[in-house]
């Protein structure tokens, strides 16, 4: 980072980045989700050098599940960085699932090296709420058939001291970040690829907002053109 992480100023939640790449017609995923990631090395180590600078990061069940991501520092010079900010060695792991149907057997809950949290909400099943307790380190009900991501957040500040918070998506959970304006800072790398199609993913999914006035603004801070890729920071209009 070539400047000093932003701080947000409600203190009451955690500042919140966004990170993700998207081709250049827009996708996340292609339209099958079989392909998700398709960034540079470079892109991530980006992704790694966001790490470094949160506390927590929150992430989507599907996505942990088909990219299989531990949610991990990166080591080696990710984890001095964090040490060098006095940071724990590794990031707060949090997994978002409004019905709680998410895969026990994940690589995810095999780590060990830091507390994983599930948020999730009244909907979840007496069964999967006892198999997720077993593999999680909390399994906190936050709302009754929507997660109440504002209320999320203050918790997440409260009782485990996250002041900043990683979002990775996917474009669900980008959307409900969105709605509940929780989002303060966005970093997107921009790829030199087109995936097409009506049914591939975007940033943020859902239903959308029905008009311009709806719209979520943001301001352009940086771009830096890198090999192929451009990356870009948006940051929330003031």
């Amino acid at each position: 980072m070539t400047h000093p992480p932003a701080k947000c100023t409600d203190r009451a939640r955690p500042f919140v980045l966004l990170n993700l790449a998207m081709t250049a017609d827009g996708k996340i995923a292609t339209a099958n989700r079989a392909v998700h990631s398709f960034g540079s090395p470079r892109d991530l180590a980006h992704l790694y050098e966001l790490r470094a600078t949160t506390d927590a990061i929150i992430c989507g069940a599907r996505t942990v599940e088909i990219s299989r991501s531990i949610l991990d520092n990166g080591g080696g010079h990710f984890t001095r960085q964090r040490v060098k900010r006095s940071l724990a060695e590794h990031n707060l792991r949090v997994i978002v699932s409004g019905s709680g149907t998410i895969d026990v057997d994940a690589d995810i809950f095999r780590t060990q090296f830091s507390p994983i949290i599930v948020l999730t909400t009244s909907r979840i099943s007496p069964g999967n709420l006892t198999r997720l307790r077993k593999v999680a380190q909390e399994v906190k009900i936050m709302g009754q058939r929507e997660i109440n991501f504002p209320a999320a957040l203050r918790w997440l500040r409260k009782k485990w001291q996250v002041q900043r918070l990683l979002c990775e998506g996917g474009g669900e959970l980008n959307a409900a970040m969105f709605r509940a304006n929780l989002v303060d800072e966005i970093h997107l790398t921009i790829c030199p690829k087109i995936f097409g199609g009506s049914q591939a993913p975007t940033m943020a999914e859902g239903e959308g907002w029905p008009g311009l006035r709806w719209a979520k603004q943001f301001e352009l801070s940086s771009f830096r053109p890198k090999g192929p890729e451009l990356f870009t920071v948006f940051s929330r209009r003031k």
